[in-house]
């Protein structure tokens, strides 16, 4: 009898007992800038356990200044990265083996920002002094859109600020005009008292193409290799940012737990604002369209930005998004 019950409380505890936990794969994500909200999804995948979930031990590496991200990703150095369709067309044209697999926000926010210099359209722009960081992309969009309102870009001067500079200072002190996300640069200014005149880009799609800003890219490698890698950590952030469309106070106290060095005001204010632009218009997270890159990579090479026409069938993907592939 006793040998029975002793058996029972083995046979017991072996059931009760955990099982080894599964090893997870480490994956590295280089973001393109600091954590800001347009990587919010990402923490709240993390912080909620979804890339555990996925098997995927994520590791989220912020860039220095001279850090290539789509040049890491396509060495296999970070396995994702966050980037921008510009860059990604260049490096595509390159040769450079990176696709795009999710858009995380789908229209541009972007816009031109100035303090009390009477900017209201991109005429405007003649005779005011643009900081900024000197690559031809500036130029261009800026010529586009002047000429979009009868202006001349010839009236307009560039300087070269340090990426490092504060914008809204610069703004006061040094320059006219500087190109903003609304969704951070622009809600800061709003919490200092600073009254902003912003031309967005969206005013002026029909002069310059909407195109995806950020995105999530990976190599071609890697899909060709592990589909299934790629497959989970796209699920697993494709989560993180749905949960941050729908509940942007809570994703916002989530942000804050990994940046807690950040104003909390500013990190509420701007989920708050950029959330409903995750999906906007989409089918759900993620989603891209052939028209946007084709049309923004057409202008491109009309522009003399990239040296050889765009072929945009192979720079980006949705086959892994959940909405298509279960």
């Amino acid at each position: 009898m006793r040998y029975r019950t002793v058996v029972s409380i083995v046979l017991l505890a072996a059931l009760f007992t955990a099982a080894p936990a599964v090893a997870l794969e480490r994956v590295i994500l280089n973001l393109d800038w600091t954590p800001n909200t347009n990587h919010t999804g990402i923490y709240v995948a993390l912080d909620k356990g979804w890339y555990e979930e996925e098997g995927i031990d994520l590791v989220v590496v912020t860039p220095g200044a001279d850090t290539n991200v789509l040049a890491l990703v396509a060495t296999n150095r970070a396995q994702f990265g966050i980037s921008f369709q510009e860059f990604m067309t260049s490096a595509r044209v390159e040769g450079v083996p990176v696709v795009s697999v999710a858009a995380i926000v789908q229209h541009n926010t972007s816009g031109f920002a100035s303090i009390g210099k009477g900017i209201q359209t991109a005429k405007d722009f003649e005779g005011k002094r643009f900081g900024g960081s000197g690559l031809p992309i500036e130029r261009a969009i800026l010529k586009h859109m002047m000429e979009a309102d009868g202006g001349d870009i010839e009236k307009l001067q560039f300087v070269a600020i340090p990426g490092s500079m504060d914008l809204i200072t610069a703004l006061e002190r040094h320059i006219d005009l500087a190109w903003i996300y609304y969704g951070w640069q622009g809600i800061e200014a709003e919490l200092r008292g600073v009254e902003l005149d912003v031309v967005m880009m969206d005013q002026y799609f029909h002069a310059v193409p909407d195109y995806y800003t950020p995105i999530l890219v990976t190599s071609e490698r890697l899909i060709a290799t592990r589909p299934d890698l790629v497959r989970a950590v796209v699920h697993a952030t494709v989560r993180g940012y749905e949960f941050a469309a729908a509940h942007p106070e809570e994703a916002a106290e989530i942000l804050l737990k990994y940046v807690p060095e950040y104003d909390p005001e500013l990190v509420r204010r701007s989920q708050e604002w950029l959330s409903p632009h995750y999906i906007a218009d989409a089918p759900f997270f993620g989603w891209q369209e052939h028209e946007v890159w084709q049309r923004f990579g057409d202008w491109m090479y009309e522009n003399g930005l990239i040296e050889a026409p765009f072929d945009a069938s192979g720079a980006f993907t949705n086959e892994f998004l959940p909405g298509l592939s279960g």
